[in-house]
Parts: structure tokens; sequence; C-alpha cells
């Protein structure tokens, strides 16, 4: 399975079946001008936890735990995995907002999608 991810804010190649991952609309960029297929909250860090991690309340590691333990107990992930597989498209692309383009929430959940997909 072809699992990418790609700031928002990156110049968009129009390949795959690409979703928004944040919690929040990405800012600057009104809904018409982003190249995506469907929002999906439901995968995102809970409000809670993405604010303890903005804050700095959290550490990355702390978070990437806690974050995969929402993930390990939420459906989301397999009904998106559902979708992307009805899609007919070969490529997965998840967007996301953030600076950080190495320690964020999409590359965490790419991981968890790619091992939830090996599973079947």
């Amino acid at each position: 399975m072809d699992i990418r991810v790609s700031r928002v804010y990156a110049p968009s190649d129009g390949v795959g079946y690409r979703v928004l991952v944040d919690r929040l609309w990405p800012r600057g960029i009104r809904k018409d001008q982003l190249d995506y297929d469907e929002w999906c909250k439901d995968v995102a860090p809970s409000n809670e936890l993405r604010q303890a991690f903005h804050s700095g309340g959290v550490e990355f590691d702390q978070f990437a735990e806690r974050y995969r333990q929402e993930l390990k107990e939420s459906e989301a992930p397999a009904a998106l995995l559902q979708r992307f597989g009805a899609s007919g498209r070969g490529v997965l692309v998840l967007l996301f907002g953030v600076k950080n383009e190495k320690q964020n929430h999409a590359q965490l959940l790419a991981e968890h999608l790619a091992s939830i997909a090996g599973e079947d």
C-alpha cells in the first residue's frame, strides 16, 4: 500500500486519494483552494492531545504514544482505509498543516494505517 504524507501548503501533484487529517482547517487556505477528496477529522488527534502537544505540555514521544493509543481504540482508521479502497486510486495522501514535517501526527497515522492494512 502506497501511503504518503504532504503539507497542505506544498504544491499538489494531483496524485492519489487526498485526505486532510487535521482536526482544524489549515490557516490561510480556502476550502476551494485545497486539492483534497475528504476531510477526515476522526483520525486526527483528540482536541485535548493536540492542545497539550502544541502548548508544549507533552513532548513528541509522549504525544506519539498517546496518539497511537487513540488510533488503536478508534474505528476511524479502518473506515478511512475502506473509503480509500473504494476510491480505486493506488495512492493515499495524508494532508497536514503543521510545520514540522518529520514529527507530526500524519506520519504516525501513515504508520498505523500501513500496519492495519498489512493485517488484512
